[in-house]
């Protein structure tokens, strides 16, 4: 079965709004065994969208739009569709009293009467349900094609397709073998290093390896195909295992992991509490931890302390360390992590200093060296790295390191 994905709205050309759609799907329909041989992005003119759905109809068992289903005159995707069908647009009654119910309940006011178009349809369409937006999709059979219309907003395409189009397509016959991935995110090592590392396990086979770099993270794409799905399953787990015992000291993450909120969930569970001080990444660490609800339950509070003046006389650095180690120096984040737990009166204090650039380094220091100390009640664990990238990429690899130091501090793996 071949399928070809079809992304409408000019703020994506445009390049205004992000195409997150894009992957989601395409890593949806491998998993269910569909062949995705194109993507297409149209603006919101007529004639433009009326060709490359239509040239998509002609090549593809199953195509898929996104976005145009809203209210204003330039959602046009369902009306093509209608016109490459060659039939009429009509109500659906059931959509436009659930539209009128989503603002008498949830807004408190009348349906505006333009949103009366978000209830119109092809002729023959079933409709699905949208349980995050106003505006329903649809699915048509015609001619032994298949054409599913989701609407442009993530969360509203994630939450259709999973409840309404998926179960739908899973029992389509004609797919072809299904595709397993997993997602190893790494910080603290560059691209090159990881593939140094990782070089003997193989590259584009099946199962086989792929590599994404953004900004302070370095991804391990582990992808297998199998007609059978727990075969594909095993395929890329044995070949995870491999990878993670060659590299596992620098992953922080796996899949739609995040970061913070891991660590978050594991302080809250041990009960334990902790405090920020940081200089090169001016508030970063704080703004990630509390980026999750309920942060006060163990994040108490960060500093910032970018000079030399402020380490000493906010946190109690002594000069002579920064005069004899300097500021991005282990023994200057060891101070500063201890001083901040101290003063701030955490379980756990965590310190950043490092050299992002682009001035600022030297011979002795280059940059991207960063030192990351962790005082705990114990002891303080202080380590070094040498992050990859620009002065973003080092900023946000140093707090994804960090992070990750304080997530293997509490699962007992970094003594």
């Amino acid at each position: 079965m071949r399928a070809e994905l079809v992304f409408t709205g000019s703020e994506l050309l445009m390049g205004y709004v992000q195409n997150t759609n894009a992957q989601f799907l395409s890593e949806e329909l491998a998993r269910l065994g569909i062949e995705v041989t194109l993507h297409a992005t149209v603006g919101d003119q007529w004639d433009a969208m009326v060709r490359v759905i239509g040239e998509a109809l002609e090549r593809s068992d199953l195509v898929i739009t996104t976005g145009g289903l809203g209210p204003t005159t330039d959602d046009i995707t369902k009306d093509a569709i209608a016109h490459l069908l060659r039939v009429p647009m009509v109500a659906d009654q059931a959509s436009l009293a659930e539209i009128r119910a989503f603002f008498r309940d949830k807004r408190g006011r009348e349906m505006p009467t333009v949103c009366e178009r978000q209830a119109m349809f092809p002729a023959g369409a079933v409709i699905l349900p949208n349980y995050k937006g106003t505006a329903p999709g649809a699915l048509i059979e015609k001619d032994g094609k298949v054409i599913i219309i989701l609407p442009g907003p993530p969360t509203e395409v994630r939450s259709m397709f999973r409840r309404s189009v998926l179960p739908y397509l899973a029992g389509m016959p004609g797919r072809g073998d299904v595709v397993r991935t997993r997602v190893l995110k790494l910080t603290g090592i560059a691209e090159y290093g990881v593939q140094e590392l990782i070089k003997d396990l193989g590259g584009q086979g099946n199962p086989g390896l792929g590599y994404l770099t953004v900004p302070g993270e370095v991804q391990i794409r582990v992808t297998a195909k199998h007609a059978d799905a727990a075969t594909a399953e095993s395929m890329v787990e044995d070949l995870v295992s491999k990878v993670l015992e060659a590299v596992g000291d620098y992953v922080f993450g796996f899949d739609d992991e995040v970061l913070e909120k891991s660590v978050a969930r594991m302080l809250i569970d041990t009960n334990l509490t902790i405090s920020a001080a940081e200089s090169c990444t001016a508030g970063m660490v704080a703004g990630r931890l509390t980026n999750i609800p309920g942060s006060s339950r163990y994040f108490l509070g960060g500093i910032v302390v970018y000079s030399n003046e402020m380490k000493t006389s906010i946190l109690g650095v002594p000069g002579e360390t920064i005069n004899s180690h300097g500021a991005v120096s282990a023994e200057t984040a060891v101070a500063m992590a201890k001083g901040v737990r101290a003063i701030i009166g955490s379980d756990l204090g965590l310190a950043i200093s490092g050299i992002a650039g682009p001035g600022g380094a030297t011979a002795e220091k280059p940059l991207g060296l960063v030192h990351i100390a962790l005082a705990t009640p114990r002891e303080t664990i202080c380590r070094y790295f040498r992050l990859p990238g620009e002065r973003v990429g080092v900023r946000v690899g140093a707090v994804n390191t960090a992070l990750n130091l304080v997530k293997r501090y509490l699962e007992g793996t970094e003594r």
